[in-house]
Order: structure tokens, then C-alpha cells, then sequence
């Protein structure tokens, strides 16, 4: 495989393993919403994930002090994470009130712990171009990220298979981005 096509595809798993609480909360956030306001709620949780992605470069860059193998200590966020979806794969879920564009902004944010936890490391192992790579690879799978989020929303079925089975693939895919993360910041 190709360097550049692992980049993506570690981009692509970072983004939407970090996503999936997102895409659940967002797209039962669509399914109560009026249609009409579909693009409104839409832009504000793609500026809310933008913010993610701004925060966690510049967490990287402050980073940058610390020895790159060191930051690969941060693996255990996403290992943490994943022992926590697994311990909880059979809670229910709450359905998502209904929310506004400034709701919508702030829990995307506030949804954010995981991203940031995986997207920082990550991004600090990354040299310059690989972080704008990445950035690009992120601001791709928001937008799939947001029809997707339109598709569930509009097709129960989907929405209540995707809330069956996510609960078991979201631990292997934070175990496995773990992993990654310990590649890149060249700890294995």
C-alpha cells in the first residue's frame, strides 16, 4: 500500500471512529428537525468540528516541544475510549432533542473530547504537508459526514440498524487507532 494511500485511510478512520457519537446524536437531531432547517443545524456542526480540527493543530504545534515518541503515550486515549464503548455497548440510547444552530455548535463541541484525543496526537506525529493532508482528508469526511447524517435521518431503518451495530465496531476501531497512533509517533 502506498504512503499516501495509508494517510488517507488513517485520516478517514480517525475521523469517523471520532464521529460515530456525532453522527448518531446529529442525525437524531435531523430526524426532529423541520426539513427547512437542515442546512442551518448542518453548517453550524460543520463550523463546530471545524473548531475541533483548529484546536487540536494548534494543541499539536504546542506539542511540538515534546519529543514526538512521548506523544505516543496519548495511544491510551483512544484505548481508554474503546474500553469505554465496549464496557457500555448495551446502554441505550437516549434519543436527541430538538436543537437550534447555537445547540447544534455547542454539542459538536462538546462531543469533541474523543476527536480531540485522537485528532491531537495524530496530527502532531504528522510533518507539515501530511497535517494539511489530513486537514483535507478531515474537511472530505465532513462532508460525507453531514450526507450521511441527512440519509439516516431521513431513513429509519438506517438509523436504527446503524444504532444496533455501531456499538460493537466503535472499541475495535478506537483499539486500532491506538495502534496507528503509536506507529506515527514511531513508538512501534
Amino acid at each position: 500500500m502506498h504512503y499516501a494511500d495509508v494517510l488517507v485511510l488513517t485520516g478517514f478512520l480517525a475521523f469517523f471512529t471520532t464521529m460515530i457519537d456525532n453522527l448518531l446524536a446529529f442525525a437524531g437531531q435531523l430526524a426532529v428537525t423541520p426539513r427547512h432547517q437542515f442546512a442551518a443545524v448542518s453548517v453550524a456542526q460543520s463550523v463546530g468540528v471545524g473548531f475541533l480540527v483548529g484546536l487540536a493543530v494548534a494543541v499539536g504545534a504546542s506539542l511540538s516541544v515534546v519529543p514526538l515518541r512521548w506523544v505516543g503515550v496519548l495511544a491510551l486515549a483512544p484505548w481508554g475510549l474503546a474500553w469505554h464503548h465496549w464496557r457500555r455497548r448495551d446502554d441505550a440510547v437516549e434519543p436527541s432533542p430538538r436543537r437550534g444552530v447555537a445547540t447544534t455548535f455547542i454539542v459538536t463541541v462538546g462531543l469533541g473530547g474523543d476527536n480531540l484525543a485522537v485528532w491531537i496526537p495524530l496530527l502532531r506525529a504528522s510533518g507539515a504537508w501530511r497535517e494539511v493532508a489530513l486537514v483535507a482528508v478531515f474537511a472530505l469526511g465532513q462532508i460525507l459526514f453531514v450526507g450521511l447524517s441527512w440519509a439516516l435521518a431521513t431513513r429509519p431503518r438506517v438509523s436504527a440498524w446503524a444504532q444496533r451495530r455501531g456499538d460493537l465496531v466503535v472499541p475495535w476501531l478506537y483499539a486500532a487507532l491506538g495502534v496507528a497512533i503509536l506507529f506515527e509517533c514511531g513508538v512501534l
